[in-house]
Parts: C-alpha cells; structure tokens; sequence
C-alpha cells in the first residue's frame, strides 16, 4: 500500500467550498478507485490550507486516472468550479516507511 500526502492551498474565499466538495463527494469517489481515505487536517496557522493523506490500495497512478475519468467526478468537479477555481496550487508527496514506527 502507498501513501500519499496532498496539501491544498484553497482559493480566496473557497475553504468551505472545498471542504464541502470532498465531505459531500470526493472522499467516496475516492474510495471506489482504490483511493482510501486516511485523515484530513486544516492548517492552523494557514487556514487557507487542506492536508491530507490517503493509502492507494493499487497503483496509484492507475487509481488517480480512474478517478478523473469517472464521469461522477467530472459532474462534480465542473458544478463546484462554476464560481471559479476551488485551489490555488495541489502538492503531492508520496510517502515510504521510515522503519521506526507505526504506519497506518
């Protein structure tokens, strides 16, 4: 299993648009390519930042792909971007064990 770390930077005035979107249908769109959801923190000091991190039962690669082409996905997506973009920037780290602790 891989995991991955992913830090948004929400677009002015679009937190709780995006928090929204990934309460309401992304975390179980996520889920039905292999994409398991693992936890999801705001930043404190920058409220404008989503962190979270997921475990790709697979390839993660084949599951992002499978993910964007679904065409729930791509309803969601283009009803939530009618006001604008949701995010500013997306990182993305993909994670190996350091060996000295527990991996959820």
């Amino acid at each position: 299993m891989e995991h991955e770390l992913r830090t948004y930077v929400a677009a002015p005035g679009r937190m709780d648009d995006l928090l929204a979107r990934f309460r309401e249908h992304t975390i179980g769109l996520f889920e039905r390519h292999g994409i398991r959801s693992v936890a999801y923190w705001t930043d404190r000091d920058r409220p404008d930042r989503l962190v979270y991190l997921v475990a790709h039962e697979g390839d993660p690669e084949q599951s992002w792909a499978a993910f964007r082409a679904d065409p729930e996905w791509q309803e969601v997506r283009e009803r939530s971007l009618a006001e604008g973009p949701l995010t500013l920037s997306i990182e993305s780290v993909y994670l190996a064990p350091a060996g000295i602790g527990p991996v959820p």
